[in-house]
């Protein structure tokens, strides 16, 4: 069953816009970037643009540069740390051993009061 209007989900002015509308489009001068795995992708910039040393590869996310003799290096993934990787960091097993104890000896205390 079809409605009685014809332009529905429309509205008045919705048409196509053009450069008659917009106005001239700005002159544009394409880039090639490479990234590591040999990857070329040529963003379009505005010829009065500054345009970027780096560029992110849109098929595999790795950096890409202007030189394709020499891509950039991809970026070195850290592993993820558990917060108690970050506390051995910084305290030695002695200082975690007299901490230890120390707790301890609180409860203890705090177990023998009435």
């Amino acid at each position: 069953m079809s409605g009685g209007n014809a332009i529905r989900g429309t509205r008045v002015g919705a048409g196509p816009m053009g450069e008659s509308e917009r106005g001239e489009s700005a002159p544009r001068r394409r880039v090639s970037y490479w990234c590591a795995n040999g990857h070329e992708s040529r963003p379009s910039f505005a010829v009065e643009a500054d345009v970027p040393e780096n560029w992110d590869c849109p098929r595999c996310g790795l950096p890409a540069g202007r030189d394709e003799q020499t891509p950039p290096a991809p970026p070195r993934n850290e592993p993820y740390k558990t917060h108690l990787a970050y506390v051995k960091e910084r305290r030695s097993d002695a200082d975690g051993e007299a901490i230890l104890e120390e707790a301890l000896a609180k409860l203890r205390r705090q177990r023998e009061e009435p």
